[in-house]
């Protein structure tokens, strides 16, 4: 069978979309059962451009893309939001080498994820513009409600005469953890379902939901029974469902773990009237097993030796000593443990800041005058663990600083650094009744007020033993933070320099 595949792009009602939308031109219609076989191919929440050296990444990730549209002409693959950022390389590029790897071997519809505003939405708008294939969200707009230029809505792509209406949904909480400005975002699951209906109403023979946001609200657009597949970012996790009705992949994180749906699509007529059924399959690839493509691991290579040189760039001198000597930030307060909870409270906007000293893995000190590189934050900072926001009562920050206190005379990992706040504790007095004062601002902790505080993913997961820190209204979370070496070498960029100091923060009994 001669294959026939067209893409062309017409508006879809305003009010529906919020955006441009994209629509294809209609051939001739389909011979009665005629059997037809659609892959789809999804990926997101792509962080690390080499992936973790034996899985996952963009070489693989373009190996695999390639394989199966060669199989299969009739691939339809997709991206679900999150690239451009967090990853080292990013925080010196911008993102460019994502574009640079993705145009290598183009996706059919990019959907923005939050972290694609890190930088601002000028940048964004940059590398759409660079890319070799079309971004889409139905749910986002200008503030004043106009078209974002060069994003488009709907895509309607007919193949075989099968009328396919892909929906590009983006998360609604964007704004709330990223620099997305002035742009609006209208409900995710809300907008996705009308515009799935919509689309239907249209002619839609098959509905496609490309969308990131996450499990809950994945579930939601699923119990609607508005798509028939739905591929979804956000969740870093990997997974697939079909209830008889949806059809719907969890798109795993940094293309380690990727499942194409094939599609085997039948169109004919049912007493003379046009009648689609299909069936799913869905298959597993672990691309630790897949080789890399050839041409996109020469670009990795490429970029690999240009992150190393980029290590090496000077971002500013220290005023005093900086110190991060295990038995130091596990003991006490040191200038590094500062210098590390400023960043992450600043970068934030967060009262108070966390930081767990055994995260912190220098083991060395520097002198004053002593020029850092970004290699120097990396090694203090080895394990990518990413800053993230929650709301917490201060009788809860109390009880993560008494956990905090509670094995130092072992050197536990857990000791905290912090910023915005001094205490002062006890030693020698049992584990969980070790602090005698904490301040923020410079007035008594209020057991009852609500604080913002900034740490890492690590110890918010109840990492050290810090479980007191659950349970709070998450405002940043794992999946939608900077890293925080990136935040730090940002600080010290922003400052000039490195002022940080021992200054008092944290005391113990009658010193």
């Amino acid at each position: 069978m001669t294959m026939r595949s067209k893409t062309t792009f017409r508006g879809l009602t305003a009010a529906i979309l919020g955006g441009t939308a994209i629509a294809a031109a209609t051939l001739a219609p389909a011979y009665a059962e005629e059997s037809i076989k659609i892959t789809i191919l999804g990926v997101g929440d792509i962080y690390q451009f080499n992936g973790d050296g034996d899985a996952g990444g963009f070489a693989r990730l373009n190996a695999v893309a390639r394989a199966e549209r060669a199989a299969n002409p009739n691939t339809i693959y997709v991206f679900d939001g999150d690239m451009l950022s967090p990853s080292i390389l990013s925080g010196f590029d911008k993102g460019q080498n994502t574009v640079e790897l993705t145009n290598l071997v183009p996706f059919d519809i990019a959907v923005p994820g939050n972290h694609e505003f890190d930088f601002g939405v000028e940048n964004f708008m940059e590398k759409m513009a660079a890319s070799n294939y079309p971004w889409a969200a139905i749910n986002i707009t200008n503030g004043d409600g106009s078209p974002v230029e060069g994003l488009g809505g709907v895509m309607w792509k007919e193949i075989e005469g099968l009328k396919i209406a892909l929906i590009p949904v983006a998360q609604d909480t964007t704004p709330e953890v990223t620099s997305s400005e002035d742009l609006k975002f209208a409900p995710t699951v809300e907008s996705g379902v009308a515009a799935a209906k919509a689309a239907r109403a249209e002619g839609a023979d098959l509905v496609i939901g490309v969308v990131q946001t996450d499990m809950t609200n994945d579930r939601k657009l699923i119990a609607s029974g508005a798509f028939d597949v739905i591929l979804s970012g956000d969740d870093h996790s990997y997974g697939t469902s079909y209830d008889g009705r949806t059809a719907y992949v969890e798109t795993s994180i940094d293309a380690r773990f990727l499942s194409p749906i094939d599609l085997t699509v039948t169109i004919g007529e049912s007493r003379g009237k046009r009648k689609v059924s299909w069936t799913p399959n869905f298959r597993f690839i672990d691309t630790a097993n897949v080789e890399p493509d050839p041409e996109s691991q020469a670009l990795v290579v490429a970029f690999e030796k240009q992150l190393d040189d980029s290590l090496n760039v000077e971002i500013g001198a220290t005023k005093g000593m900086l110190d991060s000597r295990r038995n130091v930030v596990r003991g006490e307060e040191s200038a590094m443990g500062n210098l590390i909870a400023d960043a992450i409270r600043d970068a934030t906007g967060a009262d108070i800041a966390i930081a767990n000293g055994g995260g912190i893995r220098g083991d060395r000190t520097y002198d004053a005058g002593t020029v850092l590189t970004r290699r120097d934050i990396l090694t203090e900072l080895p394990f990518g663990n990413v800053t993230v926001v929650t709301e917490l009562p201060g009788s809860q920050v109390l009880a993560a600083l008494e956990n905090g206190v509670s094995q130092v005379e072992k050197g536990a990992g857990r000791f905290p650094q912090v910023s915005g706040m001094t205490f002062v504790y006890d030693p020698s007095a049992p584990a969980g009744s070790r602090i005698v004062s904490v301040k923020v601002g410079g007035e008594d902790l209020d057991m009852d007020k609500t604080y913002k505080l900034a740490t890492n993913d690590y110890i918010l997961g109840g990492g050290d033993g810090y479980s007191a820190l659950g349970g709070g209204r998450m405002l940043v979370d794992a999946a939608n933070g900077n890293l925080m070496a990136n935040d730090v070498i940002d600080y010290v960029l922003k400052n000039g320099g490195v002022t940080a100091s021992v200054e008092g923060r944290i005391k113990t009994v009658g010193n």
